[in-house]
């Protein structure tokens, strides 16, 4: 059993990457999608997302309260790939606040508190299923600080989430213009 992050930036080659090295794993893989389609880009990512992994890959559709899906997966599948941690990140963060600019610190602290026990509980269910899994992240923080506070809490919160995962799992890639890196 091995938990794999693979990270980078916008368009660098992580998902490509991840679909590739999943497959050098023994067993039937289930993927588990992230994102919504709220809008019409986002429904194209979708769409390219699709047309690029195997058709014979199960999709499982979710971004929160993994645990049961981890669970249904585990039933038919000997491995997961998660993509991405950080669109879940920016749904949990929706689903709990709609006005980014008057929230409190307090309950800025309290979404984070609760967007990492989900990242957590994850993780452990991965484990507890002694399940390979390679989850797909982006690399937020090595741009300019963000105009605004949406933005900014965003890349804290993904940012935290990201070193949360790093400590738990036994690999990380980092993907720049299509090349991994392993570090760690």
């Amino acid at each position: 059993m091995s938990i794999t992050l693979v990270t980078g930036g916008a368009r660098s080659g992580k998902s490509n990457f991840a679909e590739d090295y999943i497959q050098t794993f023994d067993g039937t893989v289930g993927y588990i999608a992230t994102a919504e389609p709220f809008d019409e880009g986002m429904k194209d990512r979708i769409k390219k997302h699709i047309a690029q992994r195997p058709d014979v890959w199960p999709t499982f559709e979710c971004y929160k309260m993994i645990s049961p899906e981890i669970q249904e997966i585990g039933l038919t599948c000997q491995t997961v790939l998660l993509d991405c941690i950080t669109v879940m990140v920016t749904n949990l963060m929706f689903d709990e606040q709609d006005d980014w600019t008057t929230i409190s610190r307090d309950k800025i602290n309290q979404i984070e508190q609760s967007i990492l026990l989900e990242v957590d509980t994850l993780v452990s269910e991965l484990k507890t299923h002694q399940m390979n899994a390679v989850l797909v992240t982006n690399e937020v923080g090595a741009g300019i600080v963000p105009e605004n506070r949406l933005a900014r809490v965003f890349r804290d919160i993904a940012g935290r989430v990201n070193q949360r995962l790093a400590q738990q799992v036994d690999e990380v890639y980092f993907v720049v213009s299509g090349i991994p890196m392993k570090i760690k």
